[in-house]
């Protein structure tokens, strides 16, 4: 199982040194890639709660953040071969032509080594400050995906559709890898079988619960591309995690009470093992949201610990 971390792009640690040191640190240490996060602003009346905390507010590190593409271009300037991920972009906050060309921009400026992770977002006031409308945002999701692969495929691009038209066009530059590899994050059964329906690479995951949820998704996404007489194998999963170090003492006594990931290094490796073994192809490690994240070494150090039990 291939191993991530992501960057400090958000918070007070995102600063340009971070960033920089993160990222040579990770591919020094033999990580497989590198991963940003996506937030344009930090409403004072949220119109959407937030999943992500107990009363819905927004994590205070989402008042600073620094542009997911800008710093992987910078972070591609600065490294030679780890991959450089996005986990994920809203596609809504850009068009598809300008979204195309800022990824075949970077796969072509990092020689190959862009994954696009891609979410439709959450967030009304974002979408409000992108001038979308937050209605039908699956249906314009899957004209988008199509526009977007598009655009990296075809010589000429034409695109005549409900939400996004194109006149007959060349756009260049093409992207290194055909195509670049998209990852589709959301959960649902309509985010499921967008992954399948676009013949997207798969799904950019995130645990919300017990480890058997994860498992039941990937079976229901390769039960989705059964049906639609497509190979299962071909869609893939790169799980975001958000481990949290804990003193054993700390601990639930009861283990079924312990959230995934939540623990000792040996109580989180296990998970990860139980992870690889659920056939995941990718395993991310997040820690912008806890102090870990404030200390770039420490980051660094807990992801070499963890990876020993992903490898």
């Amino acid at each position: 199982m291939k191993v991530g971390i992501t960057l400090p792009n958000l918070g007070p640690q995102a600063t340009r040194e971070n960033i920089l040191h993160s990222a040579n640190q990770a591919e020094k240490e033999g990580f497989d890639s590198v991963w940003t996060i996506t937030r344009i602003l930090w409403p004072l009346k949220p119109q959407t709660p937030y999943g992500g905390t107990p009363d819905g507010t927004l994590p205070i590190e989402y008042q600073t953040a620094f542009d997911p593409l800008d710093v992987l271009t910078y972070v591609a300037a600065n490294t030679s071969n780890i991959s450089l991920g996005t986990c994920v972009v809203d596609m809504f906050f850009y068009t598809p032509i300008m979204l195309a060309k800022r990824y075949a921009t970077l796969d072509v400026l990092s020689q190959g080594r862009v994954i696009a992770g891609l979410g439709l977002g959450w967030s009304k006031d974002e979408y409000q400050a992108s001038n979308i409308p937050f209605a039908n945002r699956g249906e314009r999701a899957d004209e988008f995906l199509q526009v977007l692969t598009k655009i990296w495929a075809d010589d000429v691009v034409e695109s005549k559709g409900k939400y996004y038209n194109i006149p007959a066009s060349k756009i260049n530059p093409k992207p290194i890898q055909k195509p670049v590899p998209v990852y589709l994050g959301g959960f649902g059964p309509h985010t499921y079988s967008r992954i399948v329906n676009s013949e997207a690479n798969g799904w950019l995951g995130l645990i919300v619960g017990p480890l058997e949820h994860l498992e039941n998704t990937i079976k229901t996404i390769k039960d989705i591309a059964n049906k639609a007489n497509k190979d299962p194998n071909n869609f893939k999963v790169i799980l975001l995690t958000y481990p949290n170090i804990v003193d054993s003492k700390s601990q639930p006594t009861n283990e079924g009470q312990r959230f995934p990931l939540t623990g000792t290094i040996d109580q989180v490796g296990n998970d990860i093992q139980r992870i690889k073994q659920m056939g995941i192809d990718h395993i991310i490690f997040a820690y912008n949201f806890i102090p870990i994240g404030r200390d770039v070494d420490m980051m660094i150090d807990i992801t070499k610990q963890l990876s020993t039990f992903a490898r």
